[in-house]
């Protein structure tokens, strides 16, 4: 029986090319003509002799985003094997993530890995610490605009959307109002560390290390059965906002939680953070990027036993925020 071709891969370079099908799916497969809106190519060096064997060349395009251009391109029809024979000759500069045609139609393509180098307008979705609580000059995200905003002066934006104190769920319902205008091309969603937070009274974290190894107690499973439930409730959220970028054509960028201490941080309202949770929700927000082939970048390491960087052990100063940006433009931009 023939191999479901169940996969379309929206693309404009050597892929399109029959000697490069040949040699990667081992004959022309079905295409059909097809454009993508909100973006335009530039210029890739490539340097893996194997991909250059196959399409003859040394220079590659790739994907950067243009608000009202247009490239014109071919949808490819790939069963499961042909998309990982696919995926297998992109360079690492490469990943794949769902885009919208001009037609309306999903489709995969090949975007820049670096999930901020090729945006042109960035908004920013989050809490206080996306928000730049504890920094006058506007934390990491006032940090990511400035130097996104000298790259283009007349053409590159970022709007910080970000209001101290919002959950996922939050973000989730507020972010779909706000984005018609702004006209996004990437959603930078920096939140979740309101939802780890447990309830001040309820924090057994030293008492269940008091006990011996394999036991554990009528609580261990009560939070179990509630990390599960939240992570449930944040999963739906997230899908809520994978939703809602690819509605604007735009692309989601999920930025995990920073480092906190714990010996410092102050109860909120009857609410703790907790590093074992702030854990637990970085660990959840990396499998579900990958599972969903969005893109993830984590924040936890630049904090990491700084404790001097924190003002209250869970906010940035002004020097953990540069030392946040410094992170996160390596890893995005």
């Amino acid at each position: 029986m023939t191999e479901s071709r169940t996969h379309t891969l929206f693309s404009f370079g050597t892929l399109r090319d029959e000697r490069v099908q040949t040699a990667l799916f081992g004959g022309a497969v079905p295409t059909s003509p097809a454009a993508l809106a909100g973006y335009t190519t530039r210029p890739l060096k490539i340097t893996d002799p194997a991909v250059i064997a196959a399409s003859g060349l040394d220079v590659h395009l790739i994907l950067e985003r243009r608000l009202g251009a247009t490239v014109e391109g071919a949808v490819l029809h790939l069963t499961d094997q042909e998309l990982a024979a696919a995926d297998a000759y992109e360079v690492d500069d490469y990943t794949r993530r769902r885009v919208v045609l001009s037609s309306g139609a999903t489709t995969w393509a090949y975007l820049d890995a670096k999930p901020l180098r090729p945006a042109e307008r960035i908004v920013v979705v989050g809490d206080s610490i996306a928000y730049g609580r504890c920094d006058p000059r506007g934390g990491w995200a006032g940090h990511l605009a400035a130097a996104h905003i000298a790259g283009n002066e007349a053409e590159r934006r970022l709007f910080n959307l970000a209001v101290p104190g919002s959950t996922l769920a939050d973000v989730g319902e507020q972010t779909p109002a706000l984005l018609a205008a702004r006209r996004p091309d990437t959603l930078l969603v920096a939140a979740g560390i309101n939802d780890s937070a447990v309830p001040a009274a309820g924090t057994t974290a030293q008492a269940d290390a008091d006990l011996p190894a394999g036991s554990r107690s009528a609580s261990d499973s009560d939070s179990d059965s509630e990390e599960t439930a939240d992570f449930a409730r944040l999963a739906g959220s997230l899908d809520t906002l994978a939703a809602t970028a690819l509605g604007h054509n735009a692309r989601l960028v999920v930025a995990g939680p920073s480092w906190l201490d714990e010996d410092r941080t102050r109860d909120y309202e009857g609410l703790r953070f907790t590093r074992a949770r702030a854990l637990a929700l970085r660990a959840f927000l990396r499998a579900w990027c990958e599972a969903n082939h969005i893109d993830f970048l984590d924040l936890w390491e630049p904090l990491r036993e700084r404790t001097e960087l924190l003002v209250d052990g869970l906010h940035p100063s002004a020097e953990g925020h540069r030392a946040l940006y410094e992170h996160l433009d390596a890893l995005g931009r």
